[in-house]
């Protein structure tokens, strides 16, 4: 019997997975999945206890929560040479990489995916010693994600990224200077916004990187150049089309890495989470992970 390990966020999709928790681990066991877990107390802990798991030999190991789970527990496996497989049970107020991965909103039929045991390689983007599975930014627009407070995530989803980014409106429109070296080209110029993407699905806009996929060994690279408001939201419109890729505003490109250069720090965003400054190179470890996936995604 295979074991697995159940890493959880009890205050995610408004304590869902705590709610179900007996039915999900029965559902689990019926598959022949000897099955425990953890509930993350503070933040890293789901790093924490997914390395943990791994120097425990669990075969298995499964994020229960939003992105912001899934990117801790990934940050404790993809370190290791012997790396288990990941599930993903989705609550969060996004769960962009579960529908990058077409998973099931249900959280039963999410753990049928992980039972019936089929899996898709799935690449990990990677910046300095940290990792990432949807996305890394940089910007004063991304950290509308990891400013919202998790409570308000919690009350009011995705209407807590909107609050937020009301709040912060005077400051979302900052330019910075960078120097983008990919292997085919060089940009340097002013910015608004850098997104080097792993899936399509990012922070609830379904085509921001549409030509992104996990496991195409391949980062996805979106730049919104120097705009104002009217600018942005001419984009957003074209986003919610998948249209603005066409725009002479945004540059779209896809590199295996990319060396990013910045006269000023530039505060990083991991998967809806603070990642310091950006700074050297990023890049994708190709099919670094093996993720539980339903058949047709294969």
């Amino acid at each position: 019997m295979k074991r697995a390990r159940i890493i959880y966020n009890r205050t995610a999709g408004r304590e869902a997975v705590e709610r179900q928790l007996p039915r999900i681990l029965e559902r689990l066991e019926a598959y022949g999945l000897e099955t425990s877990c953890h509930s993350t107390r503070y933040p890293g802990d789901g790093t924490e206890a997914a390395r943990q798991a791994v120097e425990r030999g669990f075969e298995v190991v499964v994020a229960a929560g939003g992105d912001g789970t899934i990117h801790e527990v990934v940050n404790g496996l993809a370190p290791g040479e012997r790396r288990p497989r990941l599930g993903i049970l989705p609550c969060g107020t996004s769960n962009d990489l579960a529908r990058a991965l077409r998973l099931p909103k249900d959280l039963l039929d999410a753990c049928d995916v992980i039972g019936q045991g089929v899996v898709c390689p799935m690449d990990v983007g990677r910046v300095q010693n940290r990792y990432f599975v949807n996305v890394a930014g940089a910007g004063s627009l991304t950290e509308v994600t990891y400013k919202a407070p998790s409570r308000l995530k919690s009350a009011i989803g995705q209407l807590a990224y909107y609050a937020k980014g009301l709040e912060k409106l005077g400051t979302l429109f900052r330019p910075f200077r960078v120097r983008l070296e990919a292997s085919d080209r060089t940009i340097e110029e002013e910015i608004l916004l850098l997104i080097v993407a792993n899936s399509r699905s990012i922070g609830g806009f379904h085509k921001l990187a549409p030509s992104a996929d996990v496991s195409d060994g391949r980062l996805d690279v979106l730049v919104i150049r120097r705009g104002g408001l009217p600018d942005l939201i001419q984009l957003v419109g074209l986003v919610l089309k998948g249209e603005h890729v066409k725009d002479d505003r945004v540059l779209y490109f896809q590199t295996q890495h990319l060396d990013v250069y910045s006269e000023e720090p530039m505060q990083l965003n991991l998967d809806g989470e603070w990642g310091g400054d950006l700074s050297g190179r990023v890049e994708v470890l190709a099919g670094h992970l093996e993720v539980f996936c339903p058949e047709a995604r294969r």
